[in-house]
């Protein structure tokens, strides 16, 4: 617990707006409390004691406990209702940086694989093409690495796990078409896990309208990685 404090420590404040902050996420914190009881530590206590007068439900959207980067939270119930609608109606833009194990192929295109639950196996997701609830990542190469590919991100939909489960995947449609997939580094779920202290995945670029001016704001967050 300790360390896990720690690591939250490390939150720093990227943009602070009238009823909201965005925050800067470290990796192996999860955004809110989680259902055990031994799992409660999350950035929305870390915000909540940076901000004694914030008031209301707070939370907008989430990353996974495993990836950092840029986290919105409300100060005040009518804030969080209108962010809360942006995300909602993909009114918002998102990057992220991850780098993969691999050189990807192509330099940019499209994974359109619908992803759900994996019911008997939680918490994998899987990719059936019989979902009828689609999932879109864009993605772009950054860099070229030794054995590595560092790739920028676009999710258009917000599927758990999709963008691990899009590198990820080896069949037709993924990154390298009926090829091997390249799964994120340190990726323990979806990937070798190896090679890395954790998973390089980051929430690097957020864009989405002011609640008070409506007025497009931005937000960017360097990958510590």
């Amino acid at each position: 617990m300790g360390a896990l404090r720690d690591r939250l420590g490390l939150t720093r404040v990227v943009l602070e707006g009238e009823g909201y902050v965005v925050v800067d996420k470290p990796a192996g914190v999860l955004s809110v409390p989680g259902k055990a009881m031994d799992n409660k530590v999350c950035v929305l206590d870390w915000v909540r004691a940076a901000y004694p007068r914030a008031r209301g439900p707070m939370v907008v959207h989430r990353l996974d406990m495993d990836t950092s980067g840029l986290l919105v939270v409300a100060l005040g119930e009518d804030t969080q209702r209108i962010l809360s609608a942006q995300f909602e109606a993909r009114h918002v833009e998102k990057a992220y940086v991850a780098v993969v194990e691999g050189h990807v192929a192509a330099e940019t295109g499209t994974v359109s694989l619908p992803v759900r639950a994996d019911y008997a196996n939680r918490p994998y997701q899987i990719v059936d093409r019989s979902h009828s609830r689609p999932a879109i990542t864009a993605w772009q190469v950054l860099a070229y690495e030794p054995d590595r590919t560092r790739l920028r991100l676009v999710p258009h939909t917000g599927r758990t796990h999709q963008l691990r489960v899009h590198c990820a995947f080896a069949g037709e449609g993924g990154m390298s078409g009926a090829g091997r997939g390249h799964p994120i580094v340190g990726d323990v779920l979806y990937g070798s896990g190896t090679g890395a202290d954790r998973l390089h995945l980051h929430a690097a670029e957020l864009v989405f309208s002011d609640p008070r001016t409506g007025r497009r704001t931005s937000a960017k967050s360097p990958a510590p990685f």
